[in-house]
């Protein structure tokens, strides 16, 4: 047991626990052949908050995540990943940190809802116990039943596979998950399902989340912070009230209103 000095003294003031940047880019750019996909952009994601990328097609929001888990090279610029700079001779080792998601899953179609989730495990030697631990941990985070296991990808339906997709980004408990407009090809019903078990397990597990999606509602209903984006820029970030109500931009107020489903949920983002 502790003892506690008889003149020790609570402090008069207690502040608060800053957060760091997870993520770190600086001066990042890119380009494909004449195509300019990123201008020099700087932007960091905080430990622990779920930012979300949102835009046009072709504005450069998948292009970013790609640059962030190493799948491209920028042309300028610096990305920190956890206060490491990210290099090619780090990338393999640091990605073990990062889970990726994208649109449709990216299942192995020969492999097993198992073996898809475990891939990377069983890669880096992890014993039989500790992965079917995992496995069982992660299916009930997920709700996702042990007895479909055993099945192959096209036997899932469009949800399941998303979720196995999570649970192989999940499986070695990385620090952030990098999610590229993982619902975008579902159906209306599914998606809904699917956006509120996701808001559970990402408030559960506390980790740092950067989602893609073009969908404004989706991005209120996800986001501490929305990163809007246009050709290659970032337009305007800040809260959905802050984008709603004192947008910097005409294309800010003009995107909102296109897609006329804005729900700004009440106690979200204050």
């Amino acid at each position: 047991m502790a003892i506690i000095p008889a003149d020790f003294e609570l402090p008069l003031q207690l502040h608060p626990v800053k957060l760091s940047d997870m993520f770190s880019l600086n001066g990042v750019s890119k380009r494909f052949g004449s195509f300019t996909a990123l201008h020099p952009l700087d932007v960091a994601f905080r430990e622990g908050e779920t930012s979300v990328l949102i835009g046009p097609s072709g504005c450069g929001k998948s292009t970013l995540l790609k640059l962030m888990i190493g799948l491209l090279k920028p042309d300028s610029g610096t990305i920190h990943f956890n206060n490491q700079p990210i290099s090619p001779t780090n990338i393999q080792i640091l990605r073990h940190q990062m889970g990726y998601v994208i649109q449709e899953g990216g299942l192995f179609p020969h492999l097993s809802v198992e073996q898809n989730i475990t891939v990377m495990a069983r890669h880096l030697d992890w014993s039989i116990s500790d992965i079917r631990q995992r496995l069982a941990d992660l299916s009930a985070l997920t709700q996702f039943p042990e007895n479909l296991w055993s099945r192959y990808p096209l036997q899932l339906s469009g949800g399941q596979r998303q979720r196995v997709s999570l649970m192989r980004a999940l499986m070695l408990d990385p620090k952030v998950l990098l999610l590229d407009e993982p619902l975008g090809a579902l159906d209306p019903m599914i998606r809904a399902d699917l956006q509120q078990d996701l808001k559970e397990i990402f408030n559960q597990l506390e980790k740092t989340v950067v989602l893609v999606t073009h969908d404004m509602g989706e991005a209120s209903f996800f986001g501490n912070e929305i990163i809007l984006m246009r050709q290659g820029k970032i337009v305007q970030k800040g809260t959905i009230k802050t984008l709603v109500n004192q947008p910097t931009d005409p294309f800010v107020k003009d995107f909102i209103q296109a897609q006329r489903q804005v729900t700004v949920i009440e106690g979200n983002n204050p």
